[in-house]
């Protein structure tokens, strides 16, 4: 609902100041209307307009001689106020100017392509509607980020905003004049989320039609189920929810599955074994990954090993020859210097979406059965099989009849996602995560955790208030979720995918916790960013607005507490079910670990026992990522670092 209209002027504010126009000293430019500054002109030298000025008469008031009839004239005395008022007739004239845009031949310049940014309606619908007051306003919001090219509006792509400017339209709360453009309204967001992010809370500020008490459901009737408004509050006229904001809360969203070690045949895996060995901290590695240690030789063991010994000796010999094929592509690719091309898996196999593109056959498995691990997890997202969808792929299956070659490898696929899904993490392993995200508490430089921006720029610096994760893990279906909170002043674009990333890979790598700290140095190295189904926009928070709207504005808080059950059930029905059913249905996290864990190039070394000297690293903020790490790092370039969060 409409917050009552409640407001009250600021003690001292401008309408007070304005009628005491005595006491606002002119500026010494202003010649003409105070005879005193001309004096004081007089002292200092000559002027310029001294022989246009001592002809002027003056009135008793200073004022030039018919200077008070024009400002006395019809329209602006308050006795005289009729709509044949000068005033209104300019404001009718701006109007129509805003309304048609018109180039340097007076040809109209409204574009023919339709737009998200401009609802366009008939000259003759603009000028039949009456015309109300705007009032300016805050609007809390929430939306399911997935489906959406982000938060922000704009003209070609589908937004969150794009569909709330145009539901604020259809229910009248932005007027058809000010349909074409959101900017009219005076259109403010509080915190950009990147594509596919979610908001349990986030807000706009603007000017609206209020009047209707009904605004906020016939908003809500325009809008898709998984976009509400919560409410719309009264603001001082000054209010921005952007520069009011004073930090923001976020949840992450996570498989515990994802603090497993790489497996020990993946590049990444071998590289950690082959440093801890090399540098002699076996010991102190092998007490960092505790339990897990030895998960994926049991589940070699359990899982793998029944399935290869199930197949006919020759179905199991092709299987291990496809093996060694893409072994030899990848080493002829990299000892070129190259990245391993994918190498071709079934033929079923369907092509990733872009968020969870992944490439396949990138790891250099020995002869062995155990190394079907690195060949057979590279499973595209949408191919890999668990519970009864194995069932049905099966039955699919011999329908089409796959080759019996091909039907292995993806039993093998499906055995190694059920694996992960299966782990339920320890208390130990929490809090050694836990651990981990304690390490960004403060203010520290974050230009590695962002794009485009350097050690140098004092916009890298943020404060992070805490970071938690919840000791109680959630159980949906088979797998197991963490829920991890963040709180900080602000954040840049892609930064807490990032931080989480880098607190995940130190944790499931056996990391040394130093190497948080390492990264807030000058040396850019790459740290990839966590998927974006997981994250969401919990609140922002307005602590001193709050105060100054209740001691000074006579104004109610903004709170999004007033919606707790609204944002609860929200948030179970739109944006958990959908992070779970998408991770169920894509392996969203598994096909991200998996990329992490076999790309071939030395840029996340990091992780290993030697260091930040033994990664790859880029000179300068500018300069570009392997074409195949881009999205992993989400430097793609094309977006603008100052206005994403998240």
């Amino acid at each position: 609902m409409v917050a009552d209209d409640t407001r009250g002027g600021p003690t001292g504010g401008l309408e007070k100041i304005s009628e005491s126009k005595g006491d606002i000293p002119k500026p010494t430019s202003d010649l003409s209307a105070n005879p005193e500054s001309t004096a004081d002109s007089d002292v200092a030298g000559p002027n310029r307009r001294d022989d246009r000025n001592k002809n002027r008469q003056l009135t008793s008031n200073g004022r030039r001689r018919g200077q008070d009839n024009k400002r006395k004239g019809p329209g602006h005395g308050k006795e005289d106020r009729g709509p044949n008022s000068r005033r209104e007739r300019n404001e009718k004239e701006w109007q129509a100017r805003k309304r048609q845009r018109l180039d340097e031949n007076g040809n109209s310049t409204k574009s023919s392509e339709p737009s998200y940014m401009s609802i366009q309606f008939p000259e003759e619908e603009i000028a039949a509607e009456e015309r109300k007051p705007k009032r300016k306003v805050a609007v809390m919001i929430g939306y399911s980020g997935t489906g959406y090219h982000g938060l922000q509006i704009n003209h070609k792509e589908k937004t969150i905003e794009g569909d709330i400017f145009a539901a604020l339209v259809a229910a009248k709360a932005i007027s058809k004049a000010n349909a074409d453009d959101p900017r009219k309204s005076s259109f403010v967001r509080c915190a950009r989320t990147d594509k596919g992010v979610h908001a349990a809370g986030n807000m706009i500020s603007l000017k609206l039609i209020i009047e209707d008490p009904d605004v906020v459901k016939k908003i809500n009737d325009n809008l898709p189920s998984q976009i509400r408004v919560w409410g719309i509050q009264r603001t001082n006229n000054a209010f921005s929810c952007y520069q009011s904001c004073d930090s923001r809360w976020y949840e992450y969203l996570m498989p515990s599955y994802c603090l497993l070690p790489p497996h020990p045949e993946s590049f990444l895996g071998k590289k950690v074994l082959e440093s801890v060995k090399e540098h002699g901290v076996e010991e102190e590695y092998a007490k960092r990954l505790d339990e897990v240690k030895d998960y994926w030789e049991e589940v070699e063991k359990n899982d793998i090993q029944p399935i290869l010994d199930s197949l006919d000796p020759s179905i199991r010999e092709t299987v291990l020859r496809r093996l060694n094929a893409a072994e030899n592509a990848s080493d002829s690719a990299i000892s070129a210097g190259e990245t391993a091309e994918p190498a071709p898996t079934d033929a079923n196999s369907t092509s990733n979406p872009p968020e969870t593109k992944e490439e396949t056959s990138e790891t250099n498995p020995k002869a062995s059965e155990s190394n079907v691990a690195v060949e057979s997890a590279s499973v595209p997202a949408d191919a890999a099989m668990t519970g009864t969808e194995a069932a049905d792929e099966s039955k699919e299956a011999d329908a089409k009849e796959i080759h019996p070659v091909d039907r292995a490898l993806k039993q093998i696929k499906a055995a190694y996602v059920a694996a992960k899904r299966r782990y339920r993490v320890t208390p130990e392993r929490i809090s050694q995560l836990q651990e981990a995200l304690d390490r960004y508490k403060g203010t520290n430089n974050f230009h590695n955790y962002t794009i485009q921006k350097s050690h140098s720029d004092p916009s890298a610096k943020r404060t992070i208030r805490s970071f938690v994760v919840n000791p109680e893990p959630i159980q949906i279906n088979d797998t197991q979720w963490l829920s991890l909170k963040v709180h900080g002043q602000s954040f840049m674009m892609h930064q807490i995918r990032k931080m989480v990333g880098m607190a995940v890979l130190v944790t499931r790598c056996g990391t040394p916790l130093s190497r948080i700290k390492e990264s807030y140095g000058a040396t850019r190295i790459s740290i990839p960013k966590a998927p974006s189904l997981g994250l969401l926009l919990e609140r922002p928070v307005f602590e001193n607005y709050n105060k100054r709207a209740r001691d000074q504005y006579n104004l109610a808080e903004l709170d999004f507490g007033n919606y707790e059950k609204e944002i609860q059930e929200f948030k179970d029905s739109q944006i958990y079910r959908r992070i779970f059913e998408l991770e169920e249905k894509e392996n969203s996290f598994h096909t991200f670990f998996h990329q992490i864990d076999n790309y071939k190039l030395g840029y996340f070394l990091w992780v290993t026992a030697g260091g930040i000297e033994a990664a790859e690293t880029r000179v300068g903020p500018m300069e570009a990522a392997p074409k195949e790490l881009e999205e992993e790092l989400g430097d793609e370039g094309e977006e603008n670092p100052e206005e994403g969060e998240g």
